[in-house]
């Protein structure tokens, strides 16, 4: 189910590199969140506790991985290539258990330097797992659509731009981001393997797929960075600090700014012009998309700056045909890039009687400080329902007793 101790998302190493030269101290406790309906099993927990205990720490960096690496990722210092050589799984920051209700009590506490690379891979694990163990009809019957997975993924690339070497005006420039709830590994490897074939496809969040079909491992920054810059140095100006404190790591490499942690007005407020020209971008992950088009466009001219020589990038649960439609709304005013993953590598249209898992595994503490994600979907608000409270009231969303 994992295969390398690189099947892992590429923002997940970035991250940690900041995390060890930045905060090597502090600790963090992560929390699974199962959103949907589906439920498991005792049989199902006692696997994963197995895989946890027994396999996944067995994972290292190979030679011929840490020979890629210097090559490929170049923004990586030699001293975090060395660290990962020499990193392994500690399944004692894990602890898993069923609950009444039949979900999984799951929590990942340790060093967050440590703790960090457990989320992708425990997710992809539960996923594939639960789809191997507990409903797993679609193993036995053809898809309702009577096609197979990877003649589905060529009528994806085929919408997305025509397959071929020369990227086209009218194509979508695509990445795949589907890791953490892929059905399994070998659907996850077909998809990578028929995609990457198409021009229009920019690469992929996967570290392992992307040195074994040799395109670009894609992704910069997620919510936890900015959300343990909040607990670390100060939360009403969180966005900032984090950016900065990105810059000061990556010295402009990876310049893509993650927006809606807290909400996109509190994050373009300190979204300020030397952040706005140094940062080659901004990603949108949360609320609607053509809105925050527009309200980049504004930002950036209101900044002087030229918003097509910038670029958003739409990742919030996304299909061919929403990104193709944000493509033509965004065109010839500001460059749009997307980020796709659970409808490529577990799409709804081809298993239709088994939908893909809604889960996250988010961060909940950094040194027991509690943390919170609000997101502009008021749905995906996570965190201490306290320290939610203090967060919207902080970044005036909601007034304390609302």
């Amino acid at each position: 189910m994992i295969c390398s101790l690189l099947d892992n998302d590429l923002y997940k190493l970035t991250m940690q590199m900041a995390v060890l030269e930045l905060f090597p101290q502090a600790t963090a406790e992560y929390r699974f969140t199962n959103r949907g309906e589906q439920r498991f099993t005792l049989e199902f927990v006692g696997e994963l506790k197995r895989l946890i205990k027994e396999e996944i720490p067995l994972f290292r960096v190979t030679d011929d991985e840490y020979k890629w690496l210097k090559a490929e990722c170049p923004y990586f210092k030699p001293s975090y290539v060395e660290y990962l050589r020499n990193y392994r799984f500690d399944p004692s920051e894990v602890s898993v258990s069923l609950t009444e209700d039949s979900d999984l009590d799951l929590v990942v506490k340790g060093p967050w330097h440590s703790s960090i690379l457990w989320e992708i891979v425990l997710m992809s694990t539960i996923s594939e797992l639960y789809f191997d163990m507990i409903e797993n009809d679609w193993k036995n019957t053809d898809a309702e659509s009577g096609r197979t997975y990877d003649e589905l993924l060529k009528e994806y690339a085929e919408l997305m731009g025509t397959v071929g070497m020369e990227l086209e005006q009218n194509d979508c420039g695509f990445s795949e981001f589907g890791t953490r709830r892929r059905r399994s590994f070998e659907i996850h490897d077909i998809a990578v393997g028929v995609l990457h074939r198409c021009k229009a496809f920019s690469g992929t969040s996967n570290v392992y797929l992307a040195k074994k079909y040799g395109v670009r491992p894609t992704g910069t920054i997620g919510h936890e960075w900015i959300m343990g810059n909040s607990a670390l140095i100060g939360m009403r100006n969180a966005n900032l600090f984090a950016l900065e404190n990105w810059v000061n790591v990556y010295k402009g490499n990876l310049g893509i700014a993650l927006s809606d942690t807290f909400g996109s007005e509190p994050f373009f407020r300190g979204f300020n012009l030397k952040l706005s020209k140094l940062y080659d971008g901004v990603r949108h992950d949360s609320g609607d998309p053509l809105v925050f088009a527009d309200r980049v466009i504004e930002h950036y001219k209101k900044m002087g700056i030229d918003p097509l020589t910038k670029v958003v990038i739409f990742s919030d649960s996304l299909s061919a045909a929403a990104a193709i439609e944000i493509k033509n709304k965004c065109e010839g005013r500001i460059n749009c890039i997307f980020g796709i993953g659970t409808s490529i590598t577990n799409n709804h249209e081809f298993f239709r009687s088994s939908p893909p898992l809604n889960m996250v595994i988010k961060l909940h503490s950094i040194d027991n400080i509690p943390v919170v994600k609000l997101s502009d979907d008021e749905g995906k608000e996570t965190g201490d329902k306290d320290a939610l409270r203090v967060a919207n009231y902080i970044f005036g969303r909601k007034g304390l007793d609302d």
